[in-house]
């Protein structure tokens, strides 16, 4: 039998997100980077790289934000997670996780610093446990979760898409 999103709740410790969902951070590197070796977007310094656990059930999204650093998905059980990322320059791509490279699935894929990103489980899926690694690491400094009409207004052309992927 399959386990249900509430098993890896339990197991893996995981507590609800800002952005929806569930995480629970599993690594934060020693390392500290100084805030005078960091481009200047951020705030302070920062770990060299960060890791959490991230789960979406069916019918959850992870609201449309931006981070100041590359954020690596990577796919560890369940169904299909889409992730959707616009680009600086409005570029829609759509990042397809999961097992099924037939279907354009990949286990892992980058999200780059700067762009706005959301998450849901693909169409017909009934959870996505997924990893995220930031490096530099991640820090809520650095975090901005997007509004929907400013963010409709710069990108007018996913009006849908930010609709629905925004609180």
């Amino acid at each position: 039998m399959r386990p249900t999103p509430s098993y890896w709740i339990e197991k893996l410790g995981l507590t609800p997100h800002v952005e929806g969902g569930a995480f629970r951070e599993i690594y934060r590197s020693e390392l500290i980077i100084p805030r005078s070796s960091l481009p200047l977007f951020f705030q302070g310094p920062r770990s060299a790289s960060t890791g959490i656990y991230f789960l979406l059930a069916q019918g959850q999204f992870s609201a449309f934000h931006r981070i100041a650093a590359d954020e690596q998905w990577h796919f560890y059980y369940g169904d299909p997670l889409l992730v959707y990322e616009i680009t600086h320059g409005g570029r829609l791509i759509e990042h397809r996780l999961g097992q099924d490279p037939e279907k354009g699935e990949s286990f892992q894929t980058v999200v780059r610093a700067g762009s706005w990103f959301a998450s849901a489980p693909a169409p017909g899926s009934e959870y996505s446990l997924v990893g995220c690694t930031v490096a530099p690491g991640f820090d809520f400094e650095d975090f901005e979760l997007a509004r929907r009409e400013p963010l409709t207004q710069m990108y007018p052309q996913h009006a849908a898409l930010i609709a629905r992927l925004t609180r």
